[in-house]
């Protein structure tokens, strides 16, 4: 190979090189900004979390409670006679 066609084929494997990292490494510096940027929540916030999970579970476990407890009987009836 001639040194000219060797230059020119490195030349466009580096540019493909480049334009697979160049995009890589912007989200890498982007990510490393976001997470310096956060801040972990303190206790007042994680309680508060905590127990709006809590009471979310509840009233959903209410609910479910009582639907079942209103359709076992109904059902009792639909199928038993």
């Amino acid at each position: 190979m001639c040194p000219l066609c060797l230059s020119s084929w490195l030349a466009v494997i580096k540019d493909q090189v480049m334009q697979f990292v160049e995009p890589s490494w912007q989200f890498v510096k982007d990510s490393i900004r976001v997470v310096k940027r956060c801040t972990k929540p303190d206790r007042k916030e994680c309680q508060k979390i905590a127990m709006a999970t809590a009471l979310g579970f509840a009233i959903l476990g209410f609910i479910g409670f009582f639907v079942k407890l209103i359709l076992i009987p109904l059902n009792n009836i639909i199928v038993g006679s």
